[in-house]
């Protein structure tokens, strides 16, 4: 500092060179050597010293607002909205809802050293990546997705905790199908399956952790069908539909294994409440009609472009055929009547003209309870319609005269062994002697 003048060491030592220079004890040539400055600039420092004195030295933009700076009431307003509004959100997640909803664009930089300068602690800061060894991802879209479900307070204090359903695609990190519920189920996982089928189509492999809702128990025994057409191990509803799809089920043997889609879940958490939040949501109906376009923002901002351009997915089969395979299936065997009993209640088979089949007793048939929630059979590869039998009820009302067959009670006489219960208890040891010096 010199006087008011407040400079900095890069200055400060051309001070010191300058004023030797004005003196006249070195000369212009060494002075540009000393600062690695040309003669010409060295002339105009000393022009203008000369003129304004040491004032000519500092920046000339020292203690001025820049003129790109942002506005104090902008700071203001990103304070607020990240104190309430956009709690628990990171920067970057916020940089974006502040373009989108209120029409302020700065960087999340900018939000960050904002927060950072109110003393206001960062949610998910950024931190440095770990040195790993992951797995590429898949050269084509469709090879590989990975399935899983993640409980979490999504709706915040509006509704119960939720289960989210979701599908990545492994090559692109596209969101392929997500669906709430209250619990994990596998309707859950139908209806992402359903999503990815019905947009894309049918994907080459499909990647889940080794839960029972994908993989039966290993005590879990094959029917004799299920041996003679092959199949080593019993599958459960949802590998029953995969396996009719054509899709290989890989297990996973850990988390970190399918790390694709559990980083998914890491990033829906901190941006997916906020969004549900902001749209006014508090039904777990309101919330599945608020992904699909969700879904389609998201991609377009995290989704990357696979090595190869060529998609593996396959062509799906029309909804038709689909609402038959995502069903749920179970095995019920025929009455000589030509009806089958399902959950306490009897069902007759019909064709598309409404006519009842004639089935042989003890066949085997399938059910089908489909999404839509209507029950349908399957008999030698057609799915026909189930009809409700109607039987007549039980009267139960006692008729006007006695019947010859009415089983009247018996009533056991006054001389009945019952009667005399006492004499059936067991002796005491006096009357055993008794009964002894009597022999």
């Amino acid at each position: 500092m010199k006087g008011d003048v407040y400079l900095n060491q890069k200055e400060s030592r051309r001070l010191y060179v300058m004023e030797q220079v004005l003196a006249g004890r070195i000369a212009t040539k060494e002075a540009a050597q000393l600062l690695g400055l040309s003669q010409r600039h060295i002339k105009r420092l000393k022009g203008g010293m000369k003129q304004d004195g040491v004032a000519f030295l500092a920046h000339k933009n020292r203690g001025r607002k820049p003129a790109h700076a942002i506005p104090d009431h902008t700071k203001q307003t990103v304070l607020e909205l990240a104190t309430t509004l956009y709690t628990h959100t990171s920067c970057q997640h916020i940089s974006e809802l502040l373009a989108q909803y209120h029409a302020i664009n700065i960087s999340a930089k900018s939000v960050s050293r904002i927060l950072k300068a109110a003393g206001i602690p960062l949610h998910h800061p950024r931190k440095s990546p770990r040195r790993r060894r992951t797995r590429d991802r898949m050269p084509q879209e469709g090879l590989l997705v990975q399935i899983d479900a993640s409980p979490y307070k999504w709706l915040d204090d509006r509704a119960p905790a939720l289960s989210l359903h979701g599908a990545i695609d492994d090559a692109t990190g596209k969101i392929l199908g997500l669906f709430f519920l209250e619990q994990e189920q596998t309707i859950g996982y139908f209806h992402v399956l359903q999503q990815v089928l019905l947009n894309h189509g049918i994907p080459n492999s499909i990647y889940t952790d080794r839960h029972s809702i994908f993989f039966s128990p290993k005590r879990a025994k094959l029917t004799i069908e299920q041996e003679l057409s092959g199949e080593q191990i019993a599958l459960t509803q949802f590998g029953q539909a995969l396996s009719l799809l054509g899709i290989t089920h890989i297990p996973a043997h850990s988390p970190q294994a399918k790390g694709r889609i559990e980083r998914l879940w890491a990033t829906l958490q901190s941006r997916l409440p906020v969004e549900l939040r902001l749209a006014g949501i508090s039904t777990i109906d309101e919330a599945n009609r608020f992904l699909p376009d969700f879904i389609q923002r998201f991609n377009d901002r995290f989704a990357v472009k696979p090595a190869d351009p060529t998609s593996a997915f396959k062509p799906a089969p029309p909804i038709s055929e689909l609402t038959h395979v995502l069903a749920f299936k179970s095995t019920r065997l025929t009455s000589k009547g030509s009806t089958i009993s399902y959950f306490g209640r009897t069902y007759q088979l019909v064709d598309d003209k409404g006519s009842k089949l004639a089935l042989p007793a003890r066949y085997p048939i399938t059910v089908l309870e489909c999404m839509d929630g209507k029950l349908r059979a399957q008999y030698q590869s057609t799915i026909y319609d189930l009809r409700i039998q109607l039987t007549p009820m039980k009267t139960t009302e006692k008729p006007a005269g006695k019947s010859s067959t009415e089983r009247k009670p018996n009533i056991p006489g006054p001389d009945h062994p019952w009667r005399h219960f006492k004499l059936y208890q067991r002796p005491t040891l006096k009357q055993i002697h008794e009964i002894a010096s009597r022999r």
